[in-house]
């Protein structure tokens, strides 16, 4: 990915519980998915809630270094960040790479959690509505400073970690099924104007922004885990 552009994966055991190792904190969490009330301390929950999250480019590597004997999910996130030529490839790469991780033979399946063009488009919909096209990421600031109350002057300042982890406190388990529910009004929108629905590798993803597909993990834990107000959602 470019400069602005992190990849980050976690992994799913099938067994409904959810893996987190070598000393991720909740911050960490957070930061990846925009949870800021840990659901492991929500009564409906029914499962505990554990991660294991990584800052990793190659999918293929991630899987290789993963130790397990049985059927794992893994999702990667990533953004596309714009129809150049060298996105387009680093998207396409990443895409394959994942591909190939599902075929080591370690019976891991991975799924797609893209974000277009940016990760900050999931954060504002946590708080806020996120649904006009935009030409670059930094025009993600006023919406940003609005949906938090926020002054941040560009960002980098709004990505430094104390900054960043003030912004996170704002969030609410009841704002990430809120997120959920805008992240769908996005996708239905996509699908009303027509937008082809691109497939590569076996995986889907809309060319046009905004869109995005990481609520679709978020939305499967959060169900799994037996938290019913987001299913009345659907």
């Amino acid at each position: 990915m470019a400069n602005n552009a992190a990849s980050r994966s976690f992994v799913r055991f099938r067994s409904g519980a959810y893996q987190r190792h070598h000393g991720y904190s909740l911050r960490q969490l957070r930061q990846f998915l925009g949870f800021s009330t840990d659901p492991n301390l929500t009564p409906a929950a029914l499962y505990t809630v554990k991660f294991d999250c990584h800052i990793q480019k190659d999918p293929l590597k991630r899987a290789k270094g993963l130790i397990t004997l049985e059927k794992t999910e893994i999702t990667h996130v990533m953004d596309r960040e714009s129809e150049d030529e060298v996105h387009v490839q680093q998207f396409q790469t990443a895409l394959s790479r994942m591909k190939s991780a599902e075929k080591i033979g370690k019976s891991i399946k991975y799924n797609l959690g893209y974000n277009n063009f940016a990760f900050e488009l999931w954060i504002v919909l946590h708080k806020a509505d996120c649904n006009g096209s935009l030409i670059h990421r930094r025009q993600y600031l006023v919406p940003l400073n609005r949906a938090y109350s926020e002054q941040f002057e560009n960002l980098d300042q709004y990505k430094h970690e104390v900054n960043f982890k003030r912004l996170l406190d704002k969030i609410t388990l009841d704002d990430v099924g809120k997120a959920v529910r805008r992240s769908k009004t996005i996708t239905q929108a996509n699908q009303e104007n027509g937008y082809v629905l691109h497939k590569y590798k076996g995986y889907r993803y809309y060319k046009e922004n905004p869109s995005l597909s990481i609520w679709e993990v978020v939305e499967k834990i959060l169900i799994e885990c037996g938290l019913q107000y987001l299913q009345n959602q659907k």
